[in-house]
Parts: structure tokens; sequence; C-alpha cells
């Protein structure tokens, strides 16, 4: 395993995205990938399995000072009121005294930036954070997080793989201590037909979505989370760790990135 360092701490390269996973099926594929090395986990309060990931990890008895811990703030939390509280139901729900990681989930233009990081601070003071971050944020609204308010963002959670260039936040967070977290790091299935993607991967005895996670975290400072919740496939994006593209494979891989998001910023 590989390791991003976000303000001193260690979080794990690859982690387990579970959007979108709910119920009995959330909580066996969290207990599934802790059975299997998986150490870092995350979530989100608009996710709606905080419950089922807290029960997962407590069932597989790994020590919480092992796992790395993401959750996010909706947007409708964002209000210094309702920071606090909503972070004290997730922790309560993941039933853990802390987070690793605690991120504004999207950017809310109608209430002031300042006024959430506030709150996000006094929670990393405290120690019921132990980083603060921010999520699907542009250039600009990281830099008026970090210059304007001066507050230590750890790591930007965006969309990012082979089919979108994110080299302007990439270019941000690198000369400025942040991380970047790679969501939707597969596109969607969208690289598993890759052609480049199937021929660099023959060459390792590797397939392309191995390749497309390889590329990522073989970035400084970059993280992926990609969701998967059989067996074969989880297994698969642990073993990513055992080869490295060398560089005339990592300059092909870099002219592939374009503008295809999976996801709408609207």
């Amino acid at each position: 395993m590989l390791f991003v360092d976000i303000q001193g701490a260690k979080m794990p390269a690859l982690g387990l995205g579970t959007w979108q996973l709910s119920g009995a099926a959330c909580e066996k594929s969290v207990r599934l990938a802790l059975d299997l090395g998986y150490r870092h986990i995350d979530t989100a309060e608009m996710y709606g399995n905080e419950a089922e990931i807290g029960r997962a990890v407590q069932a597989s008895g790994v020590d919480r000072a092992s796992l790395f811990i993401t959750t996010k703030i909706w947007t409708n939390h964002l209000r210094a009121q309702d920071v606090g509280p909503t972070a004290e139901t997730s922790r309560r729900k993941l039933k853990t005294d802390y987070v690793d990681l605690l991120l504004i989930h999207w950017p809310n233009t109608t209430v002031p930036l300042a006024e959430t990081l506030g709150a996000m601070m006094k929670l990393k003071e405290a120690g019921k954070a132990r980083a603060i971050g921010v999520s699907n944020f542009s250039v600009g609204q990281m830099t008026e997080a970090l210059t304007k308010h001066k507050a230590p963002i750890a790591c930007n959670q965006v969309e990012y793989h082979l089919l979108l260039n994110q080299r302007p936040i990439l270019d941000y967070a690198r000369g400025h201590g942040m991380a970047v977290v790679a969501y939707c790091p597969l596109a969607r299935g969208q690289l598993t037909d890759n052609g480049v993607l199937t021929r660099i991967g023959a060459r390792h005895g590797k397939t392309a979505a191995q390749v497309a996670l390889r590329w990522l975290v073989q970035q400084p400072g970059v993280a992926a989370i990609p969701k998967a919740t059989r067996e074969p496939n989880l297994r698969a994006n642990l073993e990513i760790f055992d080869f490295a593209l060398d560089a005339a494979e990592r300059a092909e891989l870099d002219r592939l990135p374009g503008d295809t998001r999976v996801i709408a910023l609207d």
C-alpha cells in the first residue's frame, strides 16, 4: 500500500468508496473490504450508510487506530450551529470518537464559507476531526478557503480519472500542501474497454481498471476511492501495488484525459 501525507497523517492511497451502498449490502461489502485489508473507508452524511459502516467496522475487530475514515457534511448542514451536531451524529453512527477527515461535501454559496470552516476548525481543535477538507471545490474556492480564511484544508475530493483532466486543481493542491482524493476513479466503467489501458495492462498482467487506478495513485499526493461490492473486484482494486507504470506508459496515459464527467456539477 502507498500512503498520501495529509498534514502529518498517513492516508492509504486506495480506499473504498461507498456512495449508493446501503443496508445489509453496504455492511457486508465494508466488512469484506476490511477483511481483505482495506483500511481507508469513505462515506458521507448524504449517503445514509454511516450506521452500516460503523457496524461493519465494529464487527471486523480492526483496530481503530489503523483505520482512516472520511465523512462529509451535506450542504443543508453547513451553518455554524449545524456543523457540530451533524458531525456528532456521524461519529455516533460510525461508532468512533473521531473521524480522520471531515469534508464539506459540496460548496453552498448561500452559507459564508468562513462560517462553515470556523465550525469545522473547532472540531479539529477538539480532536473530533483529525483533519478537515473540502470536496468538489474549484481552484477559486480552494483559494478562498486557504488564503482568505486561513483554514488548514488537508484535501479536495473531486471526480478524477483518465477521462477528466483536473490539472488546475492538482497543481494548486500540490502547491499548497493539499492532497487530492479521486472519486469515480474508473469513470463508472467507461475505462474497462479502453484500448490504451488494455494494452498497457497486458504488459503487466493487469486489467485496464487496475492500470487506471495505478495511474492515479502513482501521482504524488493523489488517492483513489473506487466503489466495489463483489470480492473479485475488491481484491483486484487492492492488487495495484505490485507493479508500476514506467515513464513512457505514464506519458501515454497523461495524454488521454479530456473533459468527460460522469457526475454533474449542477
